[in-house]
């Protein structure tokens, strides 16, 4: 499952960031989205969604929420 089809207000664990762009796997990283790393959906958007990562709030376009593969 990835980041778009998750529950809002549901805390997941991220498995795997499935990226072949190494600039956006880069990106995720610093914001702390990695492997292991607790996520919570705050709210889905029509181009992306917002989530809780490390206690700080980011908004995450379809490209990158897609990206985001979590444990069910």
């Amino acid at each position: 499952m990835n980041l778009r089809n998750a529950e809002i207000g549901k805390e997941y664990i991220i498995r795997d960031i499935v990226t072949d762009d190494e600039e956006m796997d880069a990106f995720l990283f610093s914001l702390g989205c990695y492997s292991g790393e607790p996520i919570t959906v705050i709210s889905h958007l029509k181009g992306g969604c917002l989530v809780t990562i490390k206690d700080a709030r980011y908004t995450m376009d379809i490209q990158l929420a897609q990206a985001i593969q979590l444990e069910a």
